[in-house]
Order: structure tokens, then sequence, then C-alpha cells
């Protein structure tokens, strides 16, 4: 007599499995129905008893994912597309909120690993761009970011990085028109009008130094003492003298042991060849300290320009005497910089 038990077995397991899979299936039409009424928790739990049913059921996982998200679940979601790309490793939809998730996480190894996966994701250049850039690959960066713009040239936040990419790498020229266009983009960014300010003072280009910085603080950026020292230089090479002066006065006064912001306005005033207001800082020098041999250098220059040639020499002479390394510049005609 045949043993009829393995055909037994083979049955029953069939049975079992067909009656898992109709469970599975009404868990997750179930947990659809959910979702669509925005029940996203209830959703979430039908879709769970759907895939204890079936564990190689991408569908259920893929929904699953979804209503975490609704739900701002980021780690269940993430467990969930993971799973799906596990079973499915050319599942688009999948890899696509993989690549969005880790970067958002800013975990941007894995960001740029989906993201070269993710194809046809109007998203990708730009998440690889950005990802590399804080990966501080910068001409990687470049190359990604200019097909991401080339994708969408009003994207703001990738134009911005291209810029301070270009600004990470020392290109400060290169850098100015990208963030010309990312401030025009997107105006409530005022650090990056800052930014664009401080890149338009080390291109030596003032007056568009000062408007960036008064968009800048006009827009809400915090006007520290960094801040208005920088504006206050801008200002004075600008030749916005007075408001140049009181912004970097106001700092002295909060900051009255640091001569260099004096000794900076009296140097710069008299490359502006404005003697009398360089020899007013080169006093207030004197004042603090009488043997300050820098600043009557610098005054004895200025008394010079103004055509007191003799009375500047001697001021020179009693200079060079209180400090002998200023010798060297008398040799050379120059200014005592960095006084």
């Amino acid at each position: 007599m045949k043993n009829l038990l393995p055909l037994v077995s083979i049955f029953m397991f069939s049975a079992v499995s067909a009656q898992n899979l109709d469970s599975s299936q009404f868990y997750y039409k179930k947990g659809l129905e959910e979702k669509t009424a925005r029940r996203f928790l209830v959703a979430s739990q039908d879709f769970e008893k759907s895939i204890a049913f079936n564990t190689n059921f991408t569908n259920a996982y893929l929904e699953n994912g979804y209503a975490s998200l609704e739900m701002h679940r980021t780690d269940q979601a993430k467990a969930a597309f993971t799973k799906v790309n596990e079973l499915d490793p050319s599942n688009k939809e999948a890899i696509k909120q993989l690549t969005d998730l880790f970067y958002s996480y800013r975990q941007y190894a894995k960001a740029i690993e989906y993201a070269q996966k993710c194809t046809g994701c109007d998203n990708a250049n730009r998440i690889i761009g950005i990802s590399l850039y804080q990966q501080e690959d910068y001409p990687a960066a470049v190359k990604a970011l200019q097909l991401a713009i080339n994708q969408n040239s009003n994207d703001a936040e990738a134009t911005y990085t291209l810029g301070r990419t270009y600004l990470d790498m020392e290109e400060y020229k290169k850098a100015v028109p990208y963030y010309e266009k990312a401030v025009k983009m997107d105006p409530a960014k005022n650090s990056w009008m800052y930014e664009l300010g401080l890149l338009y003072y080390n291109n030596n280009d003032y007056k568009n130094a000062v408007n960036a910085f008064d968009a800048a603080a006009a827009n809400g950026y915090v006007q520290s003492n960094d801040f208005n020292e920088n504006l206050g230089y801008a200002c004075l090479y600008s030749e916005n003298y007075e408001k140049g002066e009181k912004l970097l006065l106001g700092i002295w006064t909060r900051k009255p042991g640091n001569k260099d912001i004096l000794r900076d306005m009296a140097e710069i005033l008299y490359q502006k060849k404005q003697y009398d207001k360089s020899l007013s800082y080169c006093q207030k020098l004197m004042e603090l300290d009488g043997n300050d041999g820098k600043a009557l250098y610098q005054a004895g220059l200025c008394f010079q320009k103004k055509g007191q040639k003799d009375r500047g020499e001697k001021m020179c002479d009693k200079a060079i005497e209180i400090d002998p390394s200023l010798n060297s510049l008398r040799q050379k005609k120059e200014m005592p910089g960095g006084m």
C-alpha cells in the first residue's frame, strides 16, 4: 500500500498557502480603503497584517511605506521601502523614495547611491550634486549641479549650491552670477544675500557689496558686529563715509580695546585721499598710546599729502625713532599696513 502522507502534507500546505494569500489580499484591500479615507494609522496596521500572511508582498510594503510617510514616520517608511528594494531591486518607486529619504536624513553617500539608480527621477542630479557638495567633492558636484540646473533653471537651491561650490573652490568670479540668480529666485534667503555681499567685497566690488548687505538686513539678516563691520568697511571703500564711520565707530565703542578698527579706518581713508578724516583716527590711536609709532607715521604721511611736507617728514622721523621697523617703509615710501 502506498504511503499517502506526503500527498496529504502537500495538499494541506497548498491549502494553507492559498488561505494565507487570500488573507493577505483581504487586509491589503482593506488597508487601501483606509488609506484612501486618510485613516493612515489603521491603514498601516492592515498592511502589516497583510505582510504577516505574505512576507513577499511588495505592494503591501510599498503602501505601508506611503502610509508611514503620511504620518511622518520616516524610519518606518524607510524600512518598508528598503524591504521592497530587497525583494525587487528594479522597483523604481522604492528607489525614488529611498533616494529622497536618505537625502533628508543627510546620509549623502546612500542618497548618491540610490539617486544614481533612479533613472527618470527629475531630482536625481540635484540630489547627487548637493550631496557631493556636502562631501566636499567640488569638481564632481559642479558637473551634477550644472546638469540639475539645465533640467530646471528655476531651482534656487541647486543654483545657490553651485555658486557656493565655486566659492569653496575659491573661484569667486564664477560664484557671483549663480549667487545673483539664486537670490532673485528666492529673496527670502537673507543668508544667501549676505554671502553674495562678501563675494562682491572680495572682488573689490564695494558698491554692490553694500547693496547686498543692505538687502540681507532688510530681509531679516541679524546685524551682528561682524555684519556691521563688513558693511562699514564696504561703505568706506565705496565712499559712503558717513554711514561707514558710524557703523565702525559703533563697533569700536562696544570693543574699545580693538585698535585694529581705528587703524583700518585711518588706512582706508588715507587710500581714498580723505586725509583729514584719516588724521582724526591717527589722533585717536595716539591718544590711546602716545608711543604708537605706526599711527604717528600714518599721520606724517597725511600731512605730507596735505602739502605740509616738512611737518609730515619730521613726524615720520619721530615715528621711526619710536619704532625702528618703520624705516623700511620710509625707504620704500609705503604706508604702515596693519598699523
